[in-house]
């Protein structure tokens, strides 16, 4: 009598930036963030501890705002699509060390390994072949011009 056994597998891919939380509303809608929207292509805003940055401008953070472990990231790329990612370098996390990426434009670059994100294509693939995995994404929803960040 035969008997097999099957082993189970844990499939879950578990990324080198420590899930931290994030809760931020940007309403599109009206105040500073009226031009991000779908035919603003590669228009981005970053959050972080010192609030949101957008344009050039700094509007200060709630006080129920979370912004993740490096920093949040909301980009339109250029299929209209909205995206989130935490901005932590993942090759510098899995060595223990946060360093933020800095955005300008299409890429997201880590200022210590160099490694760059491919942001504007909305999958946040490194390209230099240092990481071996993207950006950490984020969950949203956008509902009525007011985009809602959470994780």
């Amino acid at each position: 009598m035969m008997v097999a056994l099957v082993g189970c597998k844990n499939d879950t891919f578990n990324n080198s930036v420590p899930r931290y939380p994030v809760n931020i509303s940007i309403d599109t809608r009206s105040g500073v963030f009226v031009h991000f929207v779908p035919t603003a292509l590669n228009t981005f805003v970053i959050v972080n501890a010192k609030g949101y940055h957008y344009n050039g401008e700094v509007i200060p953070r709630l006080i129920t705002d979370a912004y993740g472990y490096g920093g949040v990231l909301v980009y339109i790329d250029v299929n209209c699509n909205y995206n989130a990612w935490d901005l932590a370098c993942p090759y510098c996390a899995g060595r223990g060390v946060l360093h933020p990426c800095d955005v300008d434009g299409i890429f997201a670059t880590c200022p210590e390994c160099g490694e760059q994100y491919d942001v504007g294509s909305g999958t946040a693939v490194p390209q230099k072949g240092l990481a071996r995995e993207p950006l950490l994404r984020i969950p949203l929803t956008n509902s009525g011009g007011v985009i809602t960040v959470r994780q």
